[in-house]
């Protein structure tokens, strides 16, 4: 059982370097933000389909449960084309010290969305994210659009994971990916069809960027997403958040492999990336804790 764990948990570090991977790719591609994400999800709602194929998954969900996947479905469609724009304006580093705030809005919409009490130390934490935003905001001022966009794209990213966390109850996580990549590939469609964004140009896609797009539809999207899923059937949902909050660490480390001196900021920037990583992990190990005391006093 020990090995299992352990050899589950040197998997989880691979799917979340992955995930810092991500970020790498979205700056190596020349296709803008929009033509990006379209491509992703569609290339992953596609791979996903044939796992859910080969698996003999059904596909049924109730009306209700369809509606909450049109919603997801745009959210992490949105999520992604702001999450890439903020890479394009800015820098991989930037971005991913942005994303770091993702617990700290999810902290801020629980109690707004299932009507709890507002914990004492989550204002505390709140406090010193703010703080290390500042930090990165004084000393980074001349990347504040793609700041303000991976702001808003860490927003989004809480919203989808919320509603995530109650559809995962219900429903198969090949499942659930394959009708929120679908819905969002479909929803991108409309708009780059208003916008008349369907042009010879969008699907002239260069070599390199096809191979580009492969890996990060098929490994990053498809393969990640329910790797991810099937470890948590060994490994704590409390490891894995741990876990997941060094996807920026990965991230910015691989930016510096691969980019050099475009990726160095003020090192002030790192004191305020620091800041937000340390409060988002001291938030996860308070909360696992009062949740074990609480489990505790009922029993």
């Amino acid at each position: 059982m020990q090995k299992d764990r352990l050899s589950n948990l040197l998997h989880l570090h691979v799917i979340v370097f992955i995930y810092g991977f991500t970020a790498i790719l979205g700056k190596l591609i020349s296709l803008d933000s929009l033509p990006l994400v379209w491509y992703r999800m569609g290339l992953a709602a596609f791979f996903i389909y044939l796992y859910i194929r080969a698996s003999k998954f059904t596909l049924r969900v109730t009306k209700k449960t369809l509606l909450w996947f049109i919603f997801a479905g745009i959210v992490v469609a949105l999520h992604w084309v702001t999450f890439f724009m903020a890479i394009k304006v800015s820098t991989v580093s930037v971005a991913l010290a942005m994303m770091s705030t993702g617990a700290f809005f999810t902290a801020i919409l629980e109690p707004i969305l299932f009507k709890r009490k507002v914990v004492g130390y989550e204002l505390l934490f709140g406090v010193l994210v703010i703080l290390g935003l500042y930090l990165i905001f004084r000393v980074e001022s001349n990347h504040l659009y793609g700041m303000v966009i991976a702001l808003v794209s860490s927003l989004l990213a809480a919203i989808f994971s919320i509603v995530n966390a109650q559809l995962v109850k219900k429903n198969g996580p090949s499942v659930i990916s394959f009708y929120e990549l679908g819905i969002g590939s479909i929803f991108l469609s409309l708009l780059l069809g208003v916008t008349g964004g369907f042009t010879s140009d969008f699907f002239a896609v260069q070599t390199a960027d096809w191979w580009y797009l492969i890996i990060l539809a098929l490994l990053c999207t498809s393969y990640a997403f329910i790797a991810s899923v099937k470890i948590m059937r060994v490994l704590t949902a409390y490891t894995v958040m741990l876990t997941n909050n060094l996807e920026p660490v990965y991230g910015i480390l691989m930016a510096w492999v691969f980019f050099g001196a475009r990726e160095q900021m003020n090192p002030l920037f790192y004191v305020g990336a620091l800041i937000i990583l340390l409060t988002v992990i001291a938030n996860g190990i308070l909360k696992h804790s009062t949740s074990k005391k609480q489990t505790s006093a009922k029993e």
